[in-house]
């Protein structure tokens, strides 16, 4: 299973900050993306780093790779409200710690893909995956609403794909919350957290979405890699 090791700790995170995309057949485009910032302030990146530390063993806020996406819905209907709850950095309501929940894009029902975090940020959305994903949330209340919005779907595969070619992530490791516990990356040192997941983007959905994902793949020349299969946590 891989493992997190050390990250680097330089100064402040950047909102572009990648590896240089590699080659294909067509060059992925860019979609649209709208920078919408929550407040990422010296001690929320310290509180990051803690909880990397406590979690993970990373002495650091910096993501890892990143070498998984992980897609979401935010189960509720419109974009504002999920802003307010990243921006808060609160406890979260389910372990009550710091810091608080977040990801690093959001899509919303029209399909407007907002940033809200600079890429090398960890961000609190996937417990033993944090260390080395981006998650992204869909405004809706059920995976099969996002599936049902042609909009808000286009946007999302076309983010996910721009997002694999950018950083080499095979379609297996795009995978749905649901999934996280069937994640060969997934790595949690506090045992009451260990086997803890959520039920959006179940499996069946998330076949779905990947199928569309990897026929876009394959028309722009990326391989998608081996097939999703599960890795499932011992004793989960």
């Amino acid at each position: 299973m891989p493992s997190p090791g050390p990250a680097s700790t330089s100064p402040g995170p950047t909102p572009t900050s990648s590896p240089p995309p590699g080659p294909t057949e067509r060059p992925v485009p860019k979609p649209r993306i709208v920078w919408k910032p929550i407040p990422f302030p010296r001690h929320r990146l310290t509180e990051t780093a803690a909880y990397a530390r406590l979690h993970y063993g990373i002495d650091s806020w910096r993501i890892v790779g990143p070498h998984v996406i992980v897609e979401h819905f935010t189960d509720s209907t419109t974009f504002a409200p999920v802003w307010n709850e990243f921006a808060a950095d609160v406890p979260d309501y389910e372990f009550h710690v710091l810091p608080g929940i977040c990801a690093h894009f959001v899509i919303d029902r029209d399909g407007t893909i907002y940033q809200l975090v600079p890429l090398d940020v960890m961000c609190r959305h996937t417990v033993g995956l944090n260390w080395t994903a981006i998650g992204i949330e869909m405004v809706g209340t059920s995976d099969r609403s996002i599936l049902a919005n042609p909009r808000e779907l286009r946007a999302a595969l076309s983010l996910t794909l721009w997002l694999a070619e950018r950083f080499h992530i095979q379609l297996r490791n795009v995978i749905g919350h649901a999934e996280s516990l069937l994640s060969p990356y997934h790595h949690e040192r506090v045992t009451a957290w260990r086997c803890q997941t959520h039920g959006d983007w179940v499996h069946p959905d998330m076949q779905v979405f990947r199928r569309d994902l990897g026929r876009m793949m394959r028309r722009y020349g990326i391989p998608p890699g081996p097939a999703w299969a599960p890795h499932p946590v011992p004793g989960c």
